[in-house]
């Protein structure tokens, strides 16, 4: 078999079939036989060892969920049996040190790993860090083999190791609202951008390889590099290791920069595994490198790696693969960079909600209103992954599982219209809205004294605003966005003040910070207590 597969292991039950596949000699026959642990055979296949790397591939009948099973490779007189196999639904987590976070290190890490024994059949399988510069067929190494979860074994085995505290609370929930066994593959490694991540096709279609060979410059790969480190470390380390050389001992606190390394070496082996569904939590590298290209290399990934699963398991996983992302939370407090703002943006293919049509079947847990300023790991590192978990969980019961009453997304503006002669502009959302905090300074507004004519005229066809020419600040400032504090909160608007100015608002966003509000405590939420996502 190949690396992947082993006892406990869940493979992906109906209506899609599981492959199976392994090495072998070549031309050799390989009978691949599906017992019930110590009984009759229930299904048996065969397969031919082909060239030029001596694999064999089959493709299971598709099996109800459950277990435990014995399944069999057999080439003359060798064989080999996996047993403790369950049938149920594969879920891949991938993305960089905030899906690396451990168990170990979450809020209330004790209970959550005295919980484990209460999940014998949510199995988990870690991929250990590992790069390449070509496509390789099977991984190079295994952090954690499938394993039924204990709390110091393998659960919380040690800080940005396995088993990922996202991934583990996701599976559990899962496996609470649907009562089928969850197989659980963490494929993740700290400080990395989502171009190491991206096939070359990927990476082409958004025109980012010509950039990334060795001209170096301010956002060069060896430049970025430090900042990813930065990450893990105090602002002073950080400052230091920033100005030191490229032979830094702290080089491994960031994981690969370079384009396709991990793609390469941790994802395409995985690509014949029959998957249900995908969890990603990545972004924070990505504000220091090709911010603004994030709206093209995240919808790329997704439609990437949909068609190269869907591929590699012979039409097994779905074509429209279920994606479910992290929305990045925070980082520093009072800064005044908006790349955090900006990659949020680009997380949603700048349309402020998923699924969206260029980023379908996708589904995304606002995160930014979960800082931790006092992360032992920290700011960018928050400790409450069970939030994240649970918004996670709604949007794949309602996205990858069909369930039409699961309310998954935060309340999103749908219009909104200015009473130029009182000042005040109403703003009108998509579902009822519950105020938790009236933040003078959440929403902002840009804007100028003019005409429509004129605003039609000078406006962008690429969605963004004009830099208004005359500001409602006064004229010795430069003309930017002021704030629009908040007047009234109905049950579906809200209603801004525009600083007693009568100008056209050229443009409106909310939240639009590194850290944009307290714990759980930004200005809008529904009644299920999910956030309203920033916009712009």
């Amino acid at each position: 078999f190949a690396s992947y597969y082993g006892d406990h292991m869940v493979l992906q039950k109906k209506p899609s079939g599981a492959v199976v596949w392994g090495h072998g000699e070549l031309g050799a026959m390989v009978t691949v036989t599906l017992s019930r642990a110590g009984g009759p055979i229930i299904m048996e296949k065969t397969a031919q060892v082909k060239g030029p790397s001596g694999t064999w591939t089959t493709v299971l009948d598709p099996m109800d969920r459950g277990g435990p099973y014995a399944l069999t490779a057999e080439q003359g007189l060798e064989n080999v049996t996996l047993q403790d196999i369950y049938f149920g639904d594969v879920w891949l987590c991938s993305g960089q040190s905030n899906m690396a976070m451990t168990v170990l290190q979450v809020a209330n890490a004790s209970q959550e790993l005295a919980a484990a024994t209460r999940y014998p059949y949510v199995r988990i399988f870690a991929v250990a860090p590992a790069r390449s510069d070509v496509e390789l067929e099977d991984l190079v190494h295994i952090d954690l083999p499938w394993s039924i979860p204990t709390a110091a074994e393998n659960l919380g085995h040690g800080n940005f190791t396995y088993f990922s505290a996202v991934c583990w609370l996701l599976g559990r929930s899962l496996y609470e609202a649907l009562g089928s066994p969850i197989g659980l593959v963490e494929v993740a490694w700290g400080g990395t951008p989502i171009e190491a991540w991206s096939s070359r096709q990927a990476l082409q279609a958004c025109g980012l390889l010509e950039d990334m060979g060795s001209k170096g410059g301010r956002e060069g790969p060896q430049s970025f590099l430090w900042h990813g480190a930065c990450f893990n470390l105090k602002p002073a380390l950080c400052l230091n290791l920033a100005l030191s050389s490229s032979t830094s001992p702290h080089q491994h606190l960031s994981g690969p920069q370079m384009p396709s390394v991990l793609w390469n070496a941790m994802i395409h082996p995985l690509l014949n595994m029959t998957l249900r569904g995908v969890a990603w939590y990545q972004g924070e590298a990505n504000t220091f490198l090709h911010t603004d290209q994030y709206n093209c290399t995240f919808p790329a990934l997704i439609a990437d790696w949909r068609r190269a699963f869907h591929a590699g398991s012979a039409g097994q996983t779905e074509l429209l693969l279920p994606f479910g992302f992290v929305q990045l939370s925070t980082y520093r407090r009072q800064s005044a960079d908006d790349s955090f703002a900006r990659l949020r943006w680009h997380q949603t293919a700048d349309l402020g909600v998923v699924p969206n049509a260029r980023m379908p079947s996708t589904f995304m847990a606002v995160a930014m209103d979960l800082g931790d300023e006092h992360s032992p790991y920290g700011s960018i590192h928050p400790r409450d992954k069970q939030n994240v978990a649970h918004r996670l969980l709604m949007g794949a019961r309602a996205v990858a599982y069909g369930d039409k009453d699961v309310v998954f997304q935060g309340p999103y503006p749908t219009r909104a219209i200015l009473e130029v002669t009182r000042g005040l502009l109403n703003i009108t959302y998509s579902q009822e809205l519950i105020c938790r905090q009236r933040d003078a300074q959440a929403f902002e507004v840009r804007g100028r004294q003019s005409s429509p004519k004129s605003w039609e005229r000078e406006g962008n066809t690429d969605g963004d605003f004009s830099p208004p020419q005359v500001c409602c600040s006064s004229q010795a400032s430069p003309c930017q966005w002021l704030p629009a504090p908040v007047v009234a909160v109905g049950s579906r608007t809200v209603t801004l003040a525009l600083s007693g100015c009568r100008m056209l608002v050229l443009g409106l966003r909310y939240a639009w910070a590194e850290w944009p509000c307290e714990y759980q405590a930004c200005p809008l939420y529904n009644p299920q207590g999910l956030p309203a996502p920033p916009f712009l």
